[in-house]
């Protein structure tokens, strides 16, 4: 067995969270476990598959709500990705992937959802005419585009839906258009995530991207230039106790933004346990959409727990930013889907943004008991769950090396060489 087949048991896998845009619903992944909180009836929603059998069987890598909030898709390690109504919570449509699914993305309109698999090939569905009702079915993948082996960390559809974003493990973002093929690849350390920024003066909107060098940059679409590049570490203060940085030592590992652009929140992933007593929290960037740049707004720390967060989620109406830390199948511990939820209020430039108490979020108690599965959990399974956390995101985000004879053999079997 190869390096990557042999260290395939040990796997954990982050918790993922999404937040609806009108904030109608929060919803959870950890491990093959799907959790979803209805915030306006004040209950767990009851999700139904028709298919039968668990939700997913393996665990869950992407979740995505659509923009206008009627879809919802999650998809993972089981070769399948569902996609959801988020009004019904009823699978509308299963559709087989051949490979592991890294990555998903809805578009704007809701007519495609596009997956990407771990051989780096980006799947598009056509759900043109979907009203939000029906059931669908004999839905087929078509291959729309491929990084050439390499995984996909993340895909994005651009605000006027002309363009599809993907970014991979080998330094890569790719900007593509959906009729015509346009590469633009950008020779920098893995890139870990993508968001879009926009406003009524530039609808067009701004790409902005994390990456393992624990840097924020912003790109124009149309003409792949870079605009600006932030080092969130250095300027955040990150490194004053410890110097300078070492090589991979801070990550991003995920983005989210406000509904304006005005904002960019940004998670940071230390390759040290160090960290844990450093930085727990959420760094915020300024976006300024009229000059281009991009700066520190502001640490926000979270007191009191090992909370780093593994995911972001923020919907367009309530100013909240939502985030959740976790991870499944963690080794010794009683806790088999480990997740916890935090939120912070004032994710709006006008605000003065803060760590919401437990009483005090949206669905409270109710909420936190549905999408983490214990009101209480104990603090050194958060200290474990932060180490593993790490690992994954190492595992997940740096290349693996295999020897020279392994990579000749997995040459001679590509799929492209097949054909």
């Amino acid at each position: 067995m190869e390096e990557g087949e042999a260290n395939r048991d040990a796997e954990v896998a982050p918790a993922l969270i999404a937040v609806h845009p009108h904030q109608k619903s929060v919803a959870v992944a950890v491990g093959p476990y799907l959790r979803v909180f209805d915030l306006h009836a004040d209950s767990a929603s009851s999700l139904i598959d028709d298919s039968g059998g668990p939700f997913h069987k393996d665990s869950i890598r992407a979740i995505r709500f659509g923009a206008r909030g009627k879809l919802f898709v999650s998809a993972g390690d089981d070769k399948s990705v569902k996609i959801w109504s988020a009004e019904s919570w009823r699978c509308i449509c299963t559709v087989s992937s051949e490979k592991r699914v890294s990555a998903v993305a809805i578009s704007n309109d809701g007519s495609y959802v596009c997956f990407a698999d771990k051989f780096g090939v980006v799947w598009i569905v056509d759900l043109t005419g979907y009203d939000g009702n029906q059931q669908l079915s004999d839905k087929n993948a078509t291959p729309l585009l491929s990084h050439y082996c390499s995984i996909i960390t993340n895909l994005e559809f651009s605000p006027d839906g002309r363009f599809i974003v993907s970014s991979d493990r080998d330094f890569k973002i790719r900007v593509s258009y959906l009729i015509f093929p346009l590469n633009v690849n950008y020779p920098f350390r893995f890139v870990s995530c993508l968001a879009f920024v926009h406003d009524q003066e530039c609808p067009q909107g701004l790409l902005v991207s994390g990456s393992g060098d624990s840097t924020v940059r912003l790109w124009d679409t149309s003409s792949g230039a870079l605009l600006d590049t932030c080092d969130v570490a250095i300027k955040a203060g990150l490194l004053e106790s410890y110097g300078k940085a070492e090589e991979y030592d801070h990550a991003v590992t995920d983005l989210c933004t406000t509904l304006d652009g005005s904002l960019v929140a940004v998670a940071l992933q230390r390759q040290a346990l160090t960290f844990l007593m450093f930085l727990q929290g959420i760094v915020l960037l300024r976006c300024n959409l009229s000059t281009r740049t991009l700066s520190v707004a502001k640490v926000v720390p979270i007191v009191g727990e090992a909370f780093v967060p593994t995911s972001l989620g923020s919907s367009s109406s309530a100013g909240m930013l939502w985030m959740v830390t976790g991870v499944s199948s963690l080794p010794g511990s009683s806790y088999p889907a480990l997740a916890r939820v935090r939120v912070i209020s004032g994710f709006d430039v006008e605000q003065v943004p803060a760590v919401v108490e437990d009483d005090k979020i949206p669905g409270g108690e109710k909420l936190l008991e549905t999408l983490q599965g214990s009101i209480s959990i104990d603090e050194n399974a958060f200290l474990a769950a932060a180490e593993a956390v790490k690992a994954a995101m190492c595992n997940l985000l740096i290349k693996k090396q295999y020897p020279f004879e392994n990579r000749e053999s997995k040459k001679r079997i590509r799929n492209d060489r097949k054909l």
